[in-house]
């Protein structure tokens, strides 16, 4: 009896007789040779059936295959440097051939098709080698993450999807009927956990998070996956201290572990490499010295217009591009203007305009890749900037009570998985980077 392989395993039993179990990719008609591209979700492999070496019936069946006919296969493994797949350099020599299923019609084809036909088919899509790649290093990002956080001393607690505030704003806010009364599908989990450091320390939590943002640009998603440590006594060097170790584990562990997905996808992985601490650290104002020096010296107007900022603006994908260009590792921008984050920030010591906030900005114009903050820990410094962002009291009781009873320093940061796997990947838009993304107008498939 043979034994049932994972593609991805196949170096494993050179010369070994194997079945695997798969869908056909691709077909190359040679007459008396068939050459078979097949996938398993772990790889991709080539099986040539040899008409001399089979049966009349399952050399019938190999030159009846269609793209993504479903097939068990059974066959002696061999080495071949010529060989194409993932991982290459192996075939398979078939001796038998079963058909679960001849795909007719199959509608994405070898060939170019518009984005709004791909999407309309993402349930067929992501079965595209590409789609395949990018969707395996998300989900090693994904591993990676959990390793460090509970490597590390983080606990995982699951927080509320449905909310009864607004965390990050109230424009943003996808409202639902709960019970006769308004409630909301979470922005953030990061107010729950900043209730749940004061029983575990260290904690985070990890899932969907929705932002009802009217925007089409390649950065943003109405529904994306974020992970939130959340620390208590961490000040704001700690949480960066934090972030990029995190960061770096990532990273790395995609480097070494998705080497042929990157590959596959054609990623120059020079700058990805470089991504160790430390990160290197500017303030904001710093920042926009800086932003101001590029766009006195450049002689590309479309850009002189693009870096027009003044003082308290927050970074666009421009300026943020353009501060990356400096330097060679991701960069810690902080010190934002109060003003452009949000409510629950610490603000600066003796400049009450400054947030103690930070974001990391990926290298490449990849933009940002987390944003963080140390957290407001005084009960009444927080009353005063719920009235000042005009949010209401009564939803917020128990916020305002875990800074009644042992309030501490506390930081955090959100981090979300397809900005990372984009940047990872070196793709164009996060739409690729989740099977099934929901954008503005986009909730089909």
């Amino acid at each position: 009896m043979t034994k049932t392989i994972r593609i991805q395993d196949i170096a494993q039993h050179t010369g070994e007789e194997v079945t695997i179990q798969g869908w056909l990719y691709n077909r190359t008609d040679k007459g008396k040779l068939q050459f078979l591209q097949v996938r398993d979700g772990t790889g991709f492999v080539q099986c040539v059936v040899f008409k001399k070496e089979v049966s009349p019936e399952v050399f019938e069946a190999a030159t009846s295959l269609t793209q993504e006919s479903s097939v068990t296969i059974t066959g002696s493994v061999r080495e071949d440097a010529r060989a194409p797949g993932l991982p290459g350099g192996y075939e398979i020599g078939v001796s038998e051939l079963h058909v679960h299923q001849v795909a007719r019609d199959y509608p994405i084809q070898p060939k170019e098709h518009g984005v709004e036909f791909l999407m309309d088919n993402r349930h067929l899509w992501i079965r595209s080698q590409q789609q395949w790649a990018v969707l395996r290093v998300r989900a090693t990002v994904i591993r990676a993450i959990r390793e460090w956080l509970d490597g590390n001393g983080f606990a995982n607690m699951d927080t509320p999807i449905l909310t009864p505030a607004a965390c990050e704003g109230t424009t943003t806010l996808f409202e639902t009927d709960y019970f006769g009364e308004p409630a909301f599908l979470a922005q953030s989990g990061q107010l729950y956990n900043e209730a749940d450091i004061y029983s575990f320390g260290r904690v985070y939590c990890f899932g969907p998070t929705f932002r009802a943002e009217k925007s089409k640009t390649r950065r943003h998603l109405t529904e994306f996956w974020m992970v939130e440590p959340e620390a208590a006594f961490c000040d704001l060097d700690g949480l960066m201290e934090i972030e990029e170790q995190f960061v770096s584990h990532i990273v790395q562990t995609c480097l070494r572990e998705r080497a042929q997905e990157l590959a596959l996808l054609e990623r120059d992985t020079g700058h990805l490499e470089k991504v160790t601490p430390p990160f290197p650290r500017v303030s904001y104002d710093e920042a926009l010295e800086m932003l101001i020096g590029i766009r006195e010296k450049t002689d590309d107007e479309e850009l002189k217009v693009q870096l027009a900022i003044e003082w308290g603006d927050d970074f666009g994908s421009p300026h943020e591009t353009e501060l990356t260009k400096q330097f060679e590792k991701p960069v810690f921008v902080y010190g934002y203007p109060t003003r452009a984050k949000a409510f629950y920030m610490e603000p600066w010591p003796g400049r009450p305009e400054v947030s103690k906030s930070v974001d990391l900005l990926a290298a490449e114009g990849y933009g940002e890749i987390t944003g963080g903050s140390e957290r407001i820990s005084d009960p009444d410094l927080l009353l005063q900037r719920l009235a000042e962002w005009n949010l209401p009291r009564e939803a917020f009781e128990w916020y305002i009570d875990l800074r009644q009873y042992g309030s501490v320093p506390h930081s955090g940061f959100g981090l979300g998985v397809e900005r990372t796997v984009t940047w990872i990947c070196g793709i164009d838009h996060l739409r690729e980077t989740i099977p099934f993304p929901r954008m503005l107008k986009r909730v089909y498939p």
